[in-house]
């Protein structure tokens, strides 16, 4: 039976699930995305969207609604955060378009979700339901059940494929064959936003690079910087070594934790974290990379749900819709075997998400390195120019989905 001859349940409304409906619906497919939340409220605050993401947006519809509240930087810039000495600069502005084919672009997570929205509802073929909780999923021979409980009623679609775009908490993920629970990392992820007229953004201003994404590195924690919201807006968001906290996106944790790691950093940083306000937590979690991301029955893991990753390489939501395009892709190809399509996406996905992590680890190490190991680094970094550092990410930021022509690297 082809795939098309019943729709894609999706569950999850977040960048992964509406990508993944807007992907299927342009090749064909009926979708319906289950999204447990009543109203598509977002959590966390700025992204960052590299080119192998955007040229995926733009080919959805999505990047026009979204190109009036984004902010494209000019540079990646990485600060001594003692110092606030530059020690390195990768070229973004026109010259990624020119060199990766599409924007890379900082923007405010609302603003993202609220573009996809949009393009969602101006699609054909899409079903969203909303307040939508995900309560069972089960195997029935070679089917996959699942039910989702709406208001007190119970919802079971009859679909042939199931993606849980459900995130790094996900409970599709907790199907017999694939990974269970995720783990926590040991490190906490502090969060805020701060008008760029306000006193904060005054003081990021007079310690950051502006109009660019900022990284501040410090052998205790690091500190990211960039505009969002049409650059209204700095997103602010540190990383340091912490004790697990509440499974959410919205946790608290000690403040203390946050200010102790700034020994030795700049008084403009210590400033800048003061006058920021309120810091929300949330831990990293990450999923074990060698568990399966897909089930024969019909079963798809995308984004955070088959492989969250500390965030060290900023393609969280990039991993996430460049899964949602492929797969889509694969099964419109595979569509009478659901199951071979399933196997052939996750071998093709597995050796690219292993490199972005291994990428991730390496930025955790370099940035966060002290002695002999940061004076290396900065010698590294001294001594190569910035479109060197540009060509270092072509494997990355030149990736081309399916059919789209060819990425500079693979």
């Amino acid at each position: 039976m082809d795939a098309r001859s019943r729709p894609v349940v999706i569950a999850g409304g977040g960048i992964a699930g509406l990508t993944a409906a807007l992907a299927f619906a342009q090749r064909g497919f009926a979708v319906e995305v289950y999204e447990q939340a009543a109203r598509l409220e977002t959590v966390g605050a700025g992204i960052q969207l590299s080119p192998n993401a955007t040229h995926v947006l733009a080919e959805l519809g999505v990047l026009d609604r979204l190109l009036p509240r984004a902010v494209k930087p000019e540079a990646v810039v990485l600060k001594d955060a003692s110092s606030l000495r530059e020690r390195a600069r990768i070229p973004l502005g026109a010259l990624a378009e020119q060199r990766w084919r599409a924007p890379y672009l900082t923007a405010h997570r609302a603003d993202v979700q609220a573009a996809l929205l949009a393009q969602v509802a101006a699609s054909a073929g899409i079903r969203l339901v909303t307040g939508a909780t995900l309560k069972d999923v089960s195997i029935s021979g070679k089917s996959i059940l699942s039910a989702f409980d709406h208001d007190g009623t119970e919802i079971q679609p009859d679909g042939s494929l199931l993606v849980g775009a459900d995130g790094v908490w996900s409970k599709v993920r907790q199907l017999p064959g694939l990974a269970g629970k995720s783990r926590f990392t040991g490190e906490l992820a502090w969060r805020v936003t701060v008008a760029a007229d306000s006193p904060a953004g005054r003081t990021f201003a007079s310690a950051g690079a502006a109009g660019c994404v900022t990284a501040f590195l410090h052998s205790g924690f690091h500190l990211i910087a960039y505009p969002v919201s049409a650059g209204e807006a700095i997103n602010l968001v540190a990383f340091t070594a912490g004790e697990r906290i509440a499974e959410d996106w919205s946790g608290h944790a000690d403040p203390a934790i946050l200010t102790g790691a700034l020994k030795g950093a700049a008084p403009a940083l210590a400033k800048l974290i003061a006058e920021a306000g309120t810091w929300l937590a949330w831990p990293l979690h990450a999923v074990d990379q060698k568990s399966a991301w897909t089930l024969p029955q019909g079963v798809a893991l995308i984004g955070d749900a088959a492989h969250a990753m500390t965030p060290f390489a900023a393609q969280g939501a990039g991993m996430a819709i460049e899964d949602a395009a492929t797969l889509a892709a694969c099964i419109a190809m595979g569509s009478a075997d659901i199951a071979h399509a399933l196997t052939n996406w996750e071998h093709q996905r597995k050796p690219r998400i292993a490199k972005v992590a291994r990428r991730g680890a390496l930025n955790h190490l370099a940035w966060h390195a002290s002695g002999p190991l940061a004076l290396g680094r900065n010698l590294v970094l001294a001594l190569r120019p910035p479109q060197r550092l540009a060509g270092d990410l072509d494997w990355l930021y030149g990736w081309r989905a399916p059919n789209t022509g060819a990425a500079r690297q693979v």
